[in-house]
């Protein structure tokens, strides 16, 4: 059976961030990997969250595969 990770898993290379006020999932992804038009892979990674990439919240704490 595989090993469940959580997300205080030191082995897990999934980064974790919480948005801040003025955020946008392209700001994210153009702090995390350069390109803002890399958003998508954040919104995938975060379906289970997020029903729209245009409506984060502050507070929210977001997979960054």
């Amino acid at each position: 059976m595989a090993e469940q990770k959580t997300p205080n898993d030191p082995l897990d290379p999934t980064q974790w961030y919480e948005v801040v006020s003025g955020d946008t999932l392209s700001k994210i992804a153009k702090k995390f990997y350069g390109d803002p038009n890399l958003y998508p892979q954040i919104f995938e990674a975060n379906r289970d969250r997020l029903n729209d990439p245009n409506k984060i919240q502050v507070g929210q704490k977001l997979r960054i595969p």
